[in-house]
């Protein structure tokens, strides 16, 4: 009853800047953070980015200076702003959201969305 839906990804060149955004929906009691994570071929998936309900922010360290992460409270979004691109940050990006789901209040239940393909080449 939770939904995520990404938007955003695409082919770019190195230094060159994306936006990606994230909408929750569906059966909500609240949501504690929204972030997002990546998987590159032939890696394990890891951290980029989070954002809490509090406002408190996390980066991974390699990203640190290029990515920037917000959200829109009132439409339950989450956007990655990803400037100085490198080939190196190719990768399918996985929004992530950790939601108290009205079906079972007393969870955190993490969700994720389908997950959006950037790249990065020239």
């Amino acid at each position: 009853q939770v939904q995520l839906v990404e938007s955003g990804g695409g082919l770019v060149q190195p230094g060159g800047s994306l936006r990606l955004s994230c909408a929750a929906s569906g059966s909500i009691l609240s949501i504690v953070a929204m972030g997002w994570y990546r998987q590159a071929p032939g890696k394990q998936r890891e951290f980029v980015a989070d954002i809490t309900s509090g406002d408190s922010i996390n980066y991974a360290e390699s990203v640190k200076g290029r990515f920037t992460i917000s959200r829109d409270t009132r439409l339950n979004t989450v956007y990655l702003q990803m400037n100085s691109l490198k080939p190196e940050d190719t990768a399918v990006y996985y929004c992530n959201a950790r939601i108290r789901p009205r079906a079972s209040p007393d969870w955190i239940v993490a969700y994720w969305g389908q997950g959006t393909q950037v790249t990065v080449s020239s």
